[in-house]
């Protein structure tokens, strides 16, 4: 079909009927094979339940008990549907997948409620949208049938070839295929695919690239269509090239995408923050063909040492910052107090002049500058006459951060280890919006940690100002952890010894167990452990807290329009506003109110927009819209860990045999998990390893321990491992611990294997994975 059950439904307006004729015209369907298409679906959903039809026409049944999630599997069979409304997660038994695979969109319906520690149950009654068109196999022969068997793991099903994809039949360390799929499967069906081409596994890093690209399907991207760029408006543009102004670079690829640039000024109440994003809105009409595209594209991928760019390259070149250029560009001004409080906004076109760039060598070169120096360094040079306005910026952003952190914010020492070929992969983005914790980073030598805390202001205060005015932004929300979750770590904690002091009722926050844990000997492996309940950010078209921000209120980034679409949105409201919103309500009312500041806030009674002009912008922010941003966020974190997994994993391939300390960074009844510097991968010694004793599982304790011996291996301890095999397609790394010198194997007797443990919370030896 030409479009998913997704598309389908999102076309059907709540609580209103859409002809056939209307819905054949919005799907874009005019050829009698996609209508009869249309009509076989149409009939399918209605006989589950899923729509209705009447001689009026198609709507959407309203049922509570149809809940709109993504699948989530494991390798041994453990699905979850993940909300989108970002409810309790749902267990999903194999029997009830209903032949959804791993990361399919689905409605779920509830068969189960959930109790105080297990999840809800439920049964796939829709699949929406298929997450998998094509993936990376190992060709194999089953008797008489021909397989491709995912190397993903997750996906739990084989597929099967055609008798001329034979060829393929080639050893799992020599080459993997690449299988598109033909039919997913249907009632007795089985999924069918064929093989699209070979891919060699050994071949450097140039084929490690390809191996990533094709089994994330970005082999064969759509081109950006042909488009003339606007030229942007110089009537009504405030000139601020005398402003002292810097661009902060981040990354050294040059399909990087392009950032905001930050100038500073004293008050005499403060600071005044200036804070210039690319014109990338004005450049472009919305809702237009390129328009249409970059919602689709939604984010720029960092591959590492390459980038995989949302924006065409005319408009990056366009829209583009460039020291000793004017340029253009929309600002905003952002009033801070000493201790930096948000007093006042305002937001304006602008045009400005960068004066330098500042990068990581000149940050440290100023850190390591002494105060009374005559001289200056090679990489402050081009900087010389703006030092002290630097440092200055560099003092403010410390401010911010410390104030960021008061207001709930996490920063977790969990960044990405020094591994040579990560390029701009170890670098983290300005705004980091696909978690819902940020990496510990240092304004005063780290270029991504100073432009992240000039930038978050200004996406606080756009936020407010659109939400204040009605307009339609997409907001970045990002609730809170629950309670019990960050107690679960807390117990964790506590059973390491850890000292904690723990609010009123007896609940710790995530911002007293981060505090906690910094001081602590086992401070990554119990930040690991934070992370987890951290919820992730996600972008709505109702305004909310930002935790990840501090932010109470609404929170609506605009910064980077080259990085993510929201971005890109969001300075489409803001263009549209500071170009045609009534600053009165008519022509004969003599005083105007300034829309562009928040001085307007509670004076506006008037349509700031003619329908014409807001309509479209609330048709366009559509459920679709949302689910798409959000869908390839989880993409291209998805893509990124799995780009950290691959490098880790050929660095760990030299490796095998050697024996090295590492520490534990798991425990589970079916053994532990060893993170190993200096790349810090991580591998598996199963239970089954260990000859010495018989291991009892203490969950609470977050050890292994020995009947006979009493030996415990614990989250955080460090242990010597030997890594035996590395398989760098499915990122596993099988560990050995290392046993003491003439051990015995241990054997227990039958009445041991069955015997209580004294903690009754433990498991045995062999548990499930």
């Amino acid at each position: 079909m030409n479009f998913t059950v997704a598309n389908l439904i999102d076309q059907l307006p709540a609580q209103e009927q859409l002809s056939l004729s209307t819905l054949e015209q919005a799907l874009g369907l005019g050829s009698p094979s996609e209508q009869q298409q249309l009509r076989i679906a149409l009939t399918a959903l209605v006989r589950v339940g899923v729509l209705q039809e009447t001689d009026q026409g198609i709507s959407r049944v309203e049922d509570e008990d149809l809940i709109e999630a993504r699948l989530r599997c494991s390798s041994k069979g453990f699905c979850f549907a993940l909300r989108e409304d970002g409810g309790e997660d749902i267990y999903i038994r194999d029997n009830q997948l209903n032949h959804a695979w791993n990361g399919d969109r689905v409605l779920v319906r509830i068969t189960r409620e959930g109790g105080r520690r297990r999840s809800p149950e439920g049964g796939v009654q829709c699949i929406l949208e298929r997450n998998t068109t094509s993936l990376l196999a190992q060709v194999e022969q089953h008797n008489e049938r021909l397989l491709a068997v995912p190397l993903d793991d997750r996906l739990l099903t084989n597929i099967e070839l055609p008798s001329t994809d034979s060829q393929y039949l080639k050893p799992a360390d020599e080459a993997v295929v690449e299988v598109r799929v033909d039919r997913y499967p249907v009632g007795q069906l089985p999924s069918q695919g064929h093989v699209a081409r070979s891919l060699a596994v050994n071949a450097g890093p140039e084929a490690d690239l390809d191996l990533l690209i094709t089994k994330h399907g970005l082999r064969e991207l759509p081109a950006a269509p042909r488009a003339t760029l606007k030229s942007t408006e110089s009537k009504d543009r405030e000139d601020l090239t005398a402003l002292p102004t810097f661009l902060l670079q981040l990354w050294s690829s040059v399909e990087a995408p392009i950032l905001p640039a930050v100038s500073l000024e004293s008050s005499e109440t403060g600071h005044k923050l200036w804070v210039h994003a690319p014109a990338v809105a004005e450049r472009l009409g919305f809702a237009g063909a390129l328009d249409l595209h970059l919602r689709d594209q939604a984010e720029a991928l960092c591959l590492g040492g390459s980038w995989i760019p949302m924006l065409p390259a005319n408009l990056t070149k366009a829209a583009a910052f460039k020291a000793g250029s004017s340029e253009a560009a929309l600002s905003v001004v952002l009033e801070l107090s000493p201790e930096g409080d948000l007093q006042h906004y305002r937001f304006c076109r602008s045009t400005i002049k960068p004066d330098g760039v500042v990068d990581a060598k000149a940050l440290t070169a100023l850190a390591e500058r002494k105060p009374k120096a005559r001289t200056t360094p090679a990489a402050l040079k081009a900087l010389k006459d703006q030092l002290p306005l630097l440092e200055q910026l560099i003092a403010l952003a410390e401010v911010l951060r410390q104030k960021r952190l008061a207001s709930g914010s996490i920063d977790l020492d969990l960044a990405m280890p020094a591994i040579e070929g990560l390029g701009d992969l170890a670098v983290p983005e300005p705004d980091e919006s696909r978690q819902g914790w940020l990496v510990q980073l240092d304004p005063a030598t780290e270029p991504a940690g100073l432009l992240r805390e000039l930038v978050l202001p200004a996406h606080r205060a756009l936020g407010r100002h659109l939400c204040a005015l009605e307009l339609p932004a997409i907001y970045a929300v990002n609730p809170a952890p629950e309670a019990e979750a960050l107690n679960d770590v807390a117990k964790a904690a506590l059973a390491l010894e850890i000292p904690l002091e723990l609010s009123a009722d007896g609940n710790a926050t995530a911002q007293e167990l981060a505090q906690a844990f910094a001081g602590s000997d086992r401070c990554r492996v119990l930040q690991q452990q934070l992370r987890d309940p951290l919820k992730p950010v996600s972008f709505s078209a109702e305004a909310g807290a930002n935790a990840l921000a501090g932010e109470t209120t609404a929170l609506a980034p605009w910064c980077c329009p080259g990085l993510h679409y929201a971005d890109l949105w969001n300075q489409h409201v803001l263009s549209l506003l500071l170009s045609e919103g009534k600053d009165r309500p008519s022509v004969r009312h003599k005083t105007r109110v300034d829309i562009a500041g928040d001085s307007s806030h509670g004076l506006i009674d008037w349509p700031l927009l003619p329908p014409s002009q807001i309509q479209p912008l609330e048709e366009g922010r559509s459920i679709a819209l949302l689910h798409r941003l959000n869908g390839r966020c989880r993409f291209a974190a998805d893509l990124q860990a799995d780009a950290l997994a691959m490098a880790q994993a050929r660095q760990a391939e030299p490796l095998v045999g050697q024996t090295l300390t590492g520490v534990i960074s798991g425990v589970q009844s079916y053994g532990f998990f060893v993170e190993v510097p200096p790349s810090q991968v991580e591998g598996l010694v199963h239970v089954s390893s260990l000859k010495d004793d018989w291991y009892e599982y203490r969950s609470r304790q977050n050890r292994l321990v020995g009947r006979k011996n009493r030996r415990s291996y614990m989250l955080g301890d460090a242990v010597e491992v030997t890594i035996q095999k590395v398989d760098v397609l499915r990122h596993q790394i099988d560990l050995a611990v290392v046993l003491p010198e003439g051990y015995e194997e241990y054997t227990p007797d039958a009445a041991e294997q069955d015997g209580p443990d004294e903690s009754g919370d433990s498991e045995l030896n062999g548990g499930e994975e």
